[in-house]
């Protein structure tokens, strides 16, 4: 259990005692259950129950039950594309995708760390040198999450409960071969396109690298020869490649 639902529960908890506390103390409201009011018991038994079935229902929802998943537009920071991936993460057929995913989360939050960290040993931030390493590094990190997108939108309408309805065995016989192989290609397509960008997210991943031990090296450099840089050609290349693709 995370912190943030540990909390929750301690403050429905809480509430639900305080609440009791007020509606049962003879100083405050005073309900009493067996007293002398067949009408006040039954008002006390009632709110009881409620008590219990409020605190029954509140734990499974903050321990059990899977929050729904937010709108894309409305995932933002780092935290949200986790949160969001996170939903998948049991999904059988996406298991392994979903993780490679979430650990190349991680790993991009680092290597922009350590790029800006060691840019700022080598340059000082009012250079151009490191105005136009850190705006590089910021565009493939847009990149980067452009493609996180993407996988959350194919997740979005991905249902792998819809392709066992046609593969299950029980069902064979109900549905055409060829309806189950058109059924079963799609569902291999969507995979692929998953699989797609994990991959470009991975290349991205490795160019930040090769970008991080170029610049590791260097003494000092002007701003035009860091745009000859091998690292920095490849970066750019692919930062154009995808503005020309999404024309």
């Amino acid at each position: 259990m995370n912190i943030t639902k540990l909390t929750k529960l301690l403050g429905l908890i809480a509430g639900i005692a305080v609440l009791d506390i007020i509606l049962f103390s003879p100083g405050l409201i005073g309900i009493q259950i067996g007293g002398a009011s067949v009408l006040q018991t039954a008002a006390g038994v009632t709110l009881l129950v409620i008590s219990f079935l409020v605190l029954v229902y509140g734990s499974y929802v903050l321990l059990f039950k899977p929050p729904a998943v937010p709108p894309i537009k409305d995932i933002v920071t780092h935290e949200d594309y986790i949160e969001a991936l996170g939903h998948y993460r049991d999904v059988k057929v996406l298991k392994s995708d979903i993780q490679l995913a979430l650990d190349q989360l991680e790993r991009i939050e680092k290597k922009k760390d350590t790029l800006l960290d060691v840019l700022s040993q080598r340059f000082d931030p009012a250079e151009l040198s490191y105005k136009k390493f850190a705006s590089v590094i910021a565009e493939v990190e847009k990149l980067f999450y452009l493609n996180v997108r993407g996988i959350l939108n194919k997740l979005g309408v991905f249902d792998a409960s819809e392709l066992s309805i046609y593969t299950n065995k029980h069902n064979s016989g109900r549905f055409s071969s060829k309806l189950v192989q058109e059924k079963t290609a799609l569902y291999n397509e969507y995979l692929t396109s998953i699989a797609g960008y994990i991959g470009a997210n991975e290349e991205i991943l490795l160019k930040l690298d090769k970008l991080l031990l170029e610049i590791s090296q260097l003494g000092s450099a002007d701003y035009k020869d860091i745009e000859e840089m091998p690292g920095m050609k490849e970066i750019d290349a692919l930062i154009r490649q995808t503005k020309f693709y999404k024309q």
